[in-house]
């Protein structure tokens, strides 16, 4: 009795270690996952605050709270299913509509560039509305918003995600995009909250007495250029990230010709200078799909600018 029960013991033993190593395992998959897909979340980190500009200040955090919820809903209620279905039944689809959201990306960041050199911006105000609106109309419109634009960038997301763990089984696959899709709302809503609380804590710190009000007239002072610096590494960030995706699709349709000739180039230059070769390396690889980023995305935003009726939209 006392030998079965120690056979059972162990057993049980091996069985918390194997369960240990896969929950380390899935944790180590979800933290790559989710850095597959950090430019993204950069973009989505810099997007978000302008949604709560012009709400009062016990208003931004239940706002942001709401977004993050209907951002987690959109991760894990309608794109995680389609994609756990298509990378089951039709793995085929996958680069071409990561291809197809990597266009995307390019698309976004050339049309932020085109509207920061010709002045003309994207969007209206917030603030320009919320003359024209009740504060909950107002809020509401906001909300809605920041959850479908939201939605692309979690589908890209998901999908970058969803590409670096294909060769896992069905239920570690389903388990790891949850934790990414939890860990990375998380991150993006987490940071945005600070963000938008930054300047209230220096107003408070500016208006108080002490060392705290220098600090605080800095960060009333610091964050529209936290803010700026933001909006241009989201805009680098989905260039480059967008221009590596068509790059490497390409690769995998037999065409890495440029892929290959640019990781070529990168290597010769990481060995031009071997003090610090890896840096070089993913610089020049980073410059070079941030520049295939810029010329498929002004393609894409030249052809968007010259459809029928685009002008008199714009007028």
């Amino acid at each position: 009795m006392s030998g079965g029960l120690v056979a059972l013991l162990d057993d049980v033993a091996v069985i918390a270690r194997l369960a240990a190593a896969s929950i380390d395992d899935i944790g180590a998959a979800a933290g790559k996952a989710g850095m597959k897909a950090i430019g993204v979340v950069v973009d989505d980190t810099a997007v978000t605050p302008r949604y709560v500009t012009g709400f009062s200040p016990d208003r931004e955090l239940p706002i942001i709270w709401r977004i993050a919820r209907g951002s987690l809903r959109n991760k894990v209620v309608f794109i995680l299913p389609a994609a756990l279905l298509l990378s089951q039944f039709l793995p085929v689809a996958i680069t071409p509509i990561l291809m197809l959201g990597g266009a995307y990306l390019c698309y976004e960041g050339a049309e932020k560039l085109y509207e920061a050199v010709t002045g003309h911006g994207g969007h209206a105000a917030p603030e320009a509305q919320a003359a024209k609106l009740s504060t909950t109309e107002h809020e509401e419109q906001m909300v809605s918003g920041a959850i479908r634009t939201d939605f692309i960038l979690s589908a890209e997301i998901m999908a970058l995600s969803l590409a670096e763990v294909a060769d896992e089984s069905f239920w570690s696959r389903t388990v790891i995009l949850i934790v990414v899709a939890v860990m990375i709302t998380a991150l993006v809503y987490g940071v945005v909250g600070l963000i938008v609380k930054m300047d209230d804590l220096g107003l408070k710190l500016a208006n108080g007495t002490g060392a705290g009000r220098a600090f605080g007239r800095g960060l009333v002072k610091g964050m529209p250029m936290v803010l700026s610096a933001l909006s241009v590494i989201g805009t680098a960030a989905m260039l480059w990230v967008g221009g590596h995706i068509l790059l490497v699709g390409l690769e995998e349709f037999g065409l890495g010709g440029p892929y290959h000739a640019l990781h070529d180039l990168a290597v010769a230059a990481g060995h031009a200078v071997p003090a610090i070769e890896g840096v070089v390396e993913w610089l020049v690889e980073t410059l070079g799909s941030a520049i295939v980023g810029v010329i498929v995305g002004a393609i894409i935003v030249a052809l968007m600018h010259l459809r029928p009726g685009k002008k008199a939209a714009v007028h």
